[in-house]
């Protein structure tokens, strides 16, 4: 069976689990606001998805981003999705002879589209104390040149939870425009992050910022991100979009009305997250042999280190799993670094958090039973 069948298979079986626990995606379950629940009632009833939305997106919800990012000047770009707004510009961009350079962890995708399109892909280690789990821009600058298309940071990042200061990403503007690239910054969990600071503010003609809507507002499955710079970087783009007749009508208005709620909105999903972390914290150091190399996180996730309790993170997933708990095992962000760590996700209700929290001694024995796992994705 085909890889693609096997992942599908997989998580075709997690989403038909009653009840299951994800605590896995850095997706938001904690219970939608009532203002978004109605203006997708509302859509459905007056049967708004009978039509096409805009190509571009709606006028409001693209000035309503912006202006959310504080970033004036710039325009929003509507994807199905943030990942469809990274694929966008690796096609704009990537060619053969070029390259692609990010850190390790990082997100994915953008690596395998990067690849798709021919470009080269560099990954620069940072799972590191040594450098507090960081890109440094000497580090960026000795893995860039002339050949560079795209510097894809995500910040804060994924899976470790690290956010660059105003400096570091200053500095990661200027190498990018000393060696020509694009820098493009993944803004995906800005909204867990204190003091986050977008590089539109630094360089508002050599980046651009991918948003995405699946993690502050848990509208995952709606499938809608953005694309926010310079309205020339983004005709680059869209003049490369597959989404030619734009992004769900009712994903649209629910990130709409979600924006208009977002500082009441953001207060409980930060407060629900902030002391699911505490507690999962807390009882993951109880446990001789794992460890939080970062913490507080500025994402709405933990890394749990499993190297020196001798458990091998899949075994730990799995233990999970059969408790009807999704957890992610390190090897999906990171080959190199992967069998170190499991990610475990807190923009989740409380009681997952505490049902993860009381299972989580038992889990760790089981795990140290486990050899043969069936295949994660």
């Amino acid at each position: 069976m085909s890889s693609a069948r096997l992942r599908n298979r997989y998580f075709d079986t997690l989403f038909s689990t009653p009840g299951l626990m994800w605590m896995g995606q850095n997706t938001n379950h904690i219970a939608a606001h009532p203002a978004v629940e109605e203006a997708m009632i509302a859509s459905i009833r007056a049967q708004e998805y009978n039509a096409y939305a805009p190509p571009l997106g709606f006028e409001a919800l693209r000035a309503a981003i912006v202006d959310d990012l504080g970033t004036p000047g710039a325009e929003a770009l509507i994807t199905e999705g943030g990942v469809n707004a990274l694929a966008l510009v690796c096609r704009a961009h990537c060619r053969p002879g070029t390259t692609f350079v990010t850190t390790d962890p990082t997100w994915k995708w953008p690596c395998l589209f990067a690849s798709q399109m021919g470009a080269e892909v560099i990954e620069i280690p940072i799972y590191d104390p040594a450098v507090n789990y960081k890109l440094t821009p000497e580090a960026l600058r000795a893995n860039v040149d002339e050949r560079t298309a795209i510097i894809y940071l995500v910040d804060p990042n994924n899976p470790l939870g690290i956010r660059y200061t105003r400096e570091e990403i200053e500095a990661f503007c200027e190498i990018a425009k000393e060696c020509g690239a694009l820098l493009v910054h993944d803004c995906t969990y800005r909204d867990f992050a204190d003091g986050h600071y977008p590089a539109l503010l630094a360089a508002p003609d050599r980046a651009l910022v991918s948003l995405s809507f699946s993690k502050w507002l848990g509208l995952a499955g709606m499938r809608i991100g953005a694309l926010v710079g310079a309205p020339e970087l983004l005709d680059a783009c869209s003049a490369r979009t597959t989404s030619v007749l734009g992004a769900s009508v009712l994903a649209q208005r629910a990130a709409e009305a979600g924006l208009k709620v977002k500082g009441e909105w953001m207060q409980t999903v930060r407060r629900i997250d902030r002391a699911n972390k505490a507690k999962i914290h807390d009882a993951a150091l109880a446990i001789e042999g794992l460890s939080v190399p970062v913490y507080p996180s500025h994402g709405n996730f933990l890394v749990i280190e499993t190297e020196a309790a001798g458990i091998r993170p899949e075994a730990l997933v799995e233990a999970a799993r059969r408790k009807d708990l999704m957890i992610r095992q390190g090897t999906y962000h990171t080959a190199r670094f992967g069998d170190r760590f499991i990610k475990v996700s807190t923009s989740v209700p409380e009681d997952w958090a505490d049902r993860f929290v009381e299972l989580l001694p038992s889990l760790v024995a089981e795990a140290r039973t486990l050899n043969d796992v069936p295949a994660q994705f």
